[in-house]
């Protein structure tokens, strides 16, 4: 009979409702959907790169080395000598590996020389291959791949010429060499995005005739160039992958002792949590902001309830003249904002997966941040159960205040 009574009361006051039910949907929705994108921006950080077992750097510190040989930030301490790296990669265990130059740069954008396995060997988002969206793969000594935010920021296609600038920071460029645009990658939502990749004989190329950053006296032509011994003398990282899971560690062991020069191995999954704990205090600051905008709801519904209780005064009157007891008003307003507090948290989950599977598509190609259409997770479901009890909860001061004047009413009834 409560509950009978408390949705009959909800529904003759359903303007009213209607509006505090979608403000604590909406409310609800937000709160899900930040934690969404918590988890989601978390995972595709970690996601980053995936399937590579070791990165290899100079000696320094393994947030620095993830930083330059993955994000593209900062500067190596050194290089890596071809010659280590040709004895490093010929260890036991060691299934495959890509080496990695940086150093260079086109207009804000990272040149990184590699090979052609870079495209076959570099994973993210758990496994996912880079696949071109235009075009192919470098063939020629001067062709390059771009990233999408490069040829989008830039207005690049097929067939467009590059020069690259030496250095980071640095009005000299290697114009007597440019490069075309062989191919274009499809979206990542990673660095590769903001890379223009060339071959690490391309690298050489344009350096042959540098020394000490500057170009020599006598520069060397890009036909010249063609017909010269083109073989890396050093490189900024590497990427690693071993034959099984148990070599890892004994071969970072053995990179870390390296005697010939100082290395550095780092785990990528490792270094990648480092980096979270140190970027990720953004996540706390959204969750508290989220929420404060489902407390606030939950404070507009109690104004709601309070503002109108002089309004249910005869109502109330009515069930006290019919022989209602003044705790069974109380229980039908805390009834009333419960059912409420439930009904907008019920909506706001399925506003959050309509969002989400209106959204994600456009979120991915823009962002490359994969927001996935999964079941609520343990704290998503914790949240929902505390809309629901901080609603019943604020439902109760307006419920003692209704039972106060009940009391009063009866009196008056009495007499």
């Amino acid at each position: 009979m409560l509950l009978r009574l408390a949705i009959r009361s909800l529904i003759s006051r359903r303007i009213t409702v209607g509006l505090t039910v979608l403000a604590i949907a909406l409310s609800t929705a937000l709160f899900l959907g930040v934690e969404k994108v918590r988890t989601g921006a978390r995972a595709s950080f970690a996601d980053t790169i995936s399937d590579t077992d070791l990165i290899i750097g100079a000696r320094t510190g393994g947030v620095q080395l993830l930083l330059y040989s993955v994000f593209r930030i900062g500067n190596a301490t050194n290089n890596i000598t071809w010659e280590s790296y040709e004895d490093v990669i010929s260890q036991p265990g060691v299934a495959w590996a890509v080496p990695i130059s940086l150093g260079d740069s086109h207009r804000g954008f990272r040149v990184m020389g590699t090979t052609a396995a870079y495209f076959d060997r570099y994973k993210y988002r758990g496994g996912q291959d880079l696949t071109l969206a235009e075009g192919n793969r470098f063939d020629d000594l001067f062709d390059t791949v771009i990233g999408a935010d490069v040829a989008r920021q830039l207005g690049y296609r097929i067939g467009d010429p590059i020069v690259v600038a030496h250095g980071l920071a640095s009005f000299t460029e290697h114009d007597d060499k440019p490069f075309r645009v062989a191919g274009i990658l499809a979206k990542t939502g990673t660095p590769v995005d903001r890379t223009v990749i060339v071959s690490l004989k391309a690298i050489e190329a344009i350096h042959v005739d540098w020394q000490e950053g500057a170009q020599s006296a006598n520069p060397v032509s890009a036909d010249a160039v063609r017909g010269m011994d083109l073989a890396p003398s050093a490189i900024t990282a590497a990427m690693i992958g071993v034959e099984s899971p148990l070599q890892v560690f004994r071969l970072q062991r053995a990179i870390n002792e390296y005697r010939e020069e100082p290395l550095m191995a780092v785990i990528p999954g490792v270094a990648l949590q480092e980096l979270w704990e140190i970027v990720g205090v953004a996540e706390t600051a959204l969750f508290g902001v989220s929420a404060m905008v489902v407390a606030t709801a939950l404070i507009g519904m109690a104004a709601m309830i309070f503002s109108g209780l002089n309004e249910r005064r005869r109502e109330m009157a009515i069930f006290r003249a019919v022989g209602a007891r003044p705790g069974t008003i109380l229980g039908l307003l805390v009834l009333e904002a419960a059912l409420m507090a439930a009904a907008g948290a019920a909506l706001g989950v399925a506003l959050l997966y309509t969002g989400l599977w209106i959204a994600r598509p456009y979120v991915d190609a823009a962002f490359g941040l994969y927001l996935p259409i999964s079941a609520l997770t343990p704290r998503e479901w914790a949240g929902i159960a505390a809309v629901v009890a901080g609603g019943t909860l604020v439902g109760f001061f307006p419920a003692i205040r209704a039972y106060r004047i009940s009391l009063a009413d009866g009196m008056t009834i009495r007499t």
